[in-house]
């Protein structure tokens, strides 16, 4: 009996296991032939003004050759005249929408996107297939693909300091790999990246995005085998100007939001988006002589050293003009000391100057009295929080140069009151007689001779090797 039972559970166990090879067999999927790549990609159009663009002909033209493509059109106003059959992902909340109507993953269910500009054409049918196996073949760090649209890319390498708030952009040599390109472009990547972003759909959108990877480590595959013809949108005159205003007002907004302050390079000069003469400084109240963006772990605004600057120089050109004496005192000598300008993480300038030469300069007789606004703008006060002077960039920017009033006793230079810093103190009138120059902030200016030995004194033996925050007590350099 035994055996017969084995031989009966031998063979239902072999038909089981027949059974289960020919189903795997006949219901696996068949593969996908390669043609089929552009179904897992979904195209998403950023760059297009509301007001004139070219949707229904890009729409037309990539449905035709491939109309199983998903086409989305991000925005925060839907396009006027209004384009029938557009799929549109609002980016601006709506009141009567769920929340997860604006939001990206709610609208991309493909592994890929491709970030199209308006007025691209899909021909030959074949471009995003190409550019996926671009993707698919590139070396490890490439995380974008980037074609043509229109016209030939140049490939850029990008280089973002958060530390300074500075993207910078210069032509790729040789066999260097590309951070960013130069020129209209369709980009391949994907999804999950796109999703990782913090800002994935800012505009202007290539820069936002280059400056994002960039930060990452991503590098960008330029396909030059690839070229999507384009017609540039808006196409009138009245358009173009429209765009080149939002384009503006946009690169500002997101810059700011990127925490950029200076673009250097990109189409060979310099863009600034931070504070001016007309704005406030980039940062505020100043406590504990730690200024709230060594916190987070960045120097001085580039805007806001380019105010000290100018600041600086043109308050030493009222003091010349007046036969007024003056020199680099503080941390204002020790930049010049080690960097030859203002310290890259300060955030004033400090002049001493002999008090007994106030008399001779009209603006600081001014300030005794309150404050004076000069010819160019500068506020020139008595500074409320001792016996000194200050002077601000203008009345709204307070970035300022701190002017100190000493006098000789006995051989010393000394003050009638103190801050309590540690490095004020009295010094050797020798500093003084005679007055050298040192280069600082772009110019050569008057500071004490024998300025290394002065800075020893005031900030000790290693000042000068050895840079530190200026109240290490609250924060100290590296986080040390």
């Amino acid at each position: 009996m035994r055996c017969p039972l084995c031989h009966a559970l031998l063979a239902l166990t072999l038909l089981c296991n027949l059974l289960l090879l020919y189903y795997t067999w006949h219901l696996r999927p068949a593969p996908r032939p390669p043609s089929s790549l552009s179904a897992g990609i979904t195209v998403i159009v950023r760059e297009f003004r509301a007001f004139e663009h070219g949707l229904a002909e890009l729409q037309r033209s990539f449905l035709r050759a491939r109309p199983a493509l998903q086409i989305l059109v991000a925005s925060e106003l839907a396009p006027y005249p209004p384009v029938p059959g557009i799929s549109l992902l609002r980016l601006h909340p709506s009141p009567e929408l769920p929340g997860a109507a604006a939001r990206l993953e709610s609208h991309v269910h493909t592994r890929l996107v491709a970030l199209v500009p308006d007025g691209c054409a899909l021909d030959p049918p074949d471009l995003l297939e190409r550019m996926a196996r671009g993707l698919r073949d590139a070396a490890p760090g490439v995380r974008l693909v980037a074609a043509g649209a229109g016209a030939s890319l140049r490939c850029l390498h990008l280089n973002v300091s958060q530390r300074e708030w500075t993207a910078q952009y210069r032509v790729a040599g040789g066999g260097e790999s590309c951070g960013a390109v130069a020129g209209a472009a369709v980009i391949l990547m994907r999804s999950r990246d796109l999703f990782d972003l913090p800002f994935p759909l800012s505009r202007p959108l290539l820069a936002a995005i280059f400056i994002q990877a960039a930060l990452r480590g991503w590098r960008v595959k330029v396909m030059d085998d690839v070229m999507f013809p384009r017609t540039p949108f808006p196409a009138t005159d009245h358009g173009r100007w429209k765009a080149e205003q939002a384009e503006r007002a946009e690169e500002a907004a997101t810059m700011r939001a990127l925490g950029m302050k200076l673009l250097r390079g990109l189409d060979g000069g310099e863009r600034w988006f931070g504070c001016t003469k007309e704005t406030p400084r980039c940062f505020g109240t100043v406590v504990g002589e730690t200024p709230d963006y060594l916190y987070e772990a960045r120097w001085t605004p580039p805007c806001c050293l380019r105010a000290l600057r100018i600041t600086a120089l043109h308050v030493i050109k009222v003091l010349e003009a007046n036969n007024v004496r003056y020199w680099l005192e503080g941390g204002s000598l020790l930049g010049a000391a080690r960097h030859r300008d203002i310290i890259p993480w300060d955030y004033d300038v400090d002049l001493g100057i002999y008090l007994e030469d106030i008399a001779l300069c009209p603006e600081l007789r001014g300030a005794q009295d309150g404050s004076l606004v000069d010819e160019e703008g500068f506020v020139w006060e008595r500074a409320v929080e001792g016996d000194f002077f200050r002077v601000q960039y203008s009345q709204t920017n307070h970035l300022h140069v701190d002017l100190w009033p000493f006098y000789p006793r006995d051989g010393l230079m000394t003050r009638d009151s103190w801050t309590g810093h540690p490095q004020d103190i009295e010094f050797p009138e020798s500093f003084l007689r005679p007055l050298q120059t040192l280069p600082f902030a772009g110019a050569l200016v008057q500071a004490p001779n024998r300025h290394v030995e002065l800075l020893k004194m005031k900030f000790g033996e290693r000042a000068i090797e050895e840079p530190e925050y200026p109240n290490p007590a609250l924060l100290r350099m590296g986080g040390r």
